[in-house]
């Protein structure tokens, strides 16, 4: 199967990659350093040739609902268009746990890609996860002064980026049975508080930082602390097997 990628350099883009070349697809990736605009679709034709299925694992910077809309909403148009005109019967998009119970602007941007994927005529399937373990590195550059980085109080459910990718790839070479729609789920095997979590990257890694602990106000950071951003109390949930102390011990590798 030849298998696109979108985002193929990102955390879980490079996994997806590995992991469907591993099972023996033949992967493309849709990347600026292959020709490819995602927002405009400058050089995405000549990619998608012979291609029988995209994985769209994009991200941005944006927080802002402005901006994140805009950036998701125009790759998620983008690519279904065409998809449409070159033929190929299957999207595969990374949402996040929780993007509906989080009043957050990036969230609303990802809200708005499966608002189009579902309200499309393009055959799609969406596979919502939660934070990686690499979300507790990230964490430590979301405000920094000096050596000291702020981390948000927020309850996780950390899921190794390597058992996403597996799970995408899944969804991609499913062959007959096809576009799922949303999937089932899929969360880490424990549940964290992600300034520990940072702490714990900071002391494994030999990092002198200090984390300090960030209740953010209102509506959001009532949601990240209690526990929306979980696959707590959903029995359809899937469970990943990396922990984050083994993904820790193992370099950031495991999983």
């Amino acid at each position: 199967m030849r298998i696109a990628v979108a985002g193929a350099t990102g955390t879980v883009g490079r996994h997806v990659v590995e992991v469907a070349r591993e099972r023996g697809h033949e992967v493309v990736g849709l990347t600026r350093s292959a020709g490819v605009d995602l927002t405009t679709g400058e050089g995405l034709a000549a990619r998608l040739e012979g291609v029988d299925v995209v994985v769209d694992v994009t991200s941005t910077r944006a927080q802002s609902r402005k901006g994140a809309e805009a950036f998701f909403g125009s790759v998620t148009r983008t690519l279904t268009t065409a998809e449409r005109a070159a033929g190929i019967g299957h999207h595969v998009a990374l949402s996040i746990i929780g993007i509906d119970r989080v009043p957050s602007g990036y969230y609303r941007g990802k809200q708005l890609q499966e608002r189009l994927l579902a309200e499309g005529d393009q055959p799609w399937s969406v596979l919502r996860a939660a934070q990686f373990h690499e979300f507790a590195e990230q964490a430590l550059g979301f405000v920094r002064v000096g050596p000291v980085s702020l981390v948000p109080v927020m309850r996780s459910q950390p899921v190794a980026a390597r058992e996403v990718a597996a799970s995408l790839v899944d969804l991609a070479a499913s062959g007959p049975a096809g576009p799922a729609g949303r999937v089932a789920d899929l969360a880490g095997p424990e549940e964290h508080r992600v300034d520990r979590m940072a702490r714990e990257l900071c002391r494994a890694r030999g990092l002198r930082r200090s984390v300090v602990p960030l209740r953010l106000p209102g509506a959001a950071g009532r949601a990240m602390r209690d526990g929306s951003l979980t696959a707590a109390g959903d029995p359809t949930a899937v469970l990943g097997r990396t922990t984050f102390a083994e993904w820790l011990a193992a370099g950031g590798r495991a999983g």
